[in-house]
């Protein structure tokens, strides 16, 4: 039996889910700056004050999945074990994003391009991608001490997370800027660019283990 409580939840997720996908589609119609809150909003059936019930600002639309990814990286981190290393756990929780990328919506996945090339191109966006970031990365070192709070200084966790995140955004960049065919390769099988990014982890984790013997 479905609650009242399930049935508004539900009917959030949906209006959630027509905002993003109004303004993903009227960003690559009309352009990011032509587009603006109430355009949104209309296209989703909703009010400009309910789009602002959901988002502070349409850049945020453009990262809406970034809060589910790190929910998933906090609890495998919280869930280690007793033997676990720091980078092993860290390298755990980004192959699990990388495994369960189709879980973060079709809309995000389809929108990769579109994100991409808004990031490189309008500056409000590549702002706001790199202060979700920034933080993304201290609030993941902080969750990594405190799991390790006696095999890791606040440093160490910070220079350990910034290594293998930085890692793949920078694979990230490369494989676009590399490809003069990025709505091919992006829209494409998502095995070919995730590969690439497991192995950017991978070179990381081999690079921190030979400094660390050194």
């Amino acid at each position: 039996m479905v609650t009242g409580q399930g049935l508004r939840e539900r009917k959030k997720e949906r209006t959630r889910q027509a905002l993003i996908t109004a303004a993903l589609e009227l960003f690559a119609r009309r352009g990011y700056d032509e587009t603006t809150i109430a355009d949104i909003a209309a296209g989703a059936d909703v009010s400009t004050r309910t789009f602002f019930s959901y988002f502070p600002s349409k850049e945020e639309i453009l990262f809406a999945d970034t809060e589910e990814r790190l929910a998933l990286a906090f609890a495998i981190i919280d869930e280690r074990g007793p033997t676990d290393e720091p980078v092993d756990v860290l390298v755990r929780a980004m192959s699990t994003i990388f495994d369960r990328a189709e879980r973060f919506g079709a809309a995000f996945g389809r929108a990769a391009p579109l994100r991409l090339r808004l990031i490189s191109s309008v500056p409000a966006v590549q702002g706001a991608a790199l202060q979700r970031l920034l933080s993304a990365q201290q609030r993941l070192a902080v969750r990594l001490h405190s799991a390790f709070p006696e095999r890791l200084d606040r440093v160490e966790a910070a220079a350990t997370v910034g290594a293998l995140v930085g890692a793949v955004v920078n694979t990230m960049i490369s494989i676009v800027d590399g490809s003069d065919r990025v709505d091919e390769l992006l829209a494409g099988d998502p095995e070919r660019v995730l590969a690439e990014l497991r192995r950017a982890v991978d070179v990381a984790v081999r690079g921190i283990g030979a400094a660390a013997r050194e």
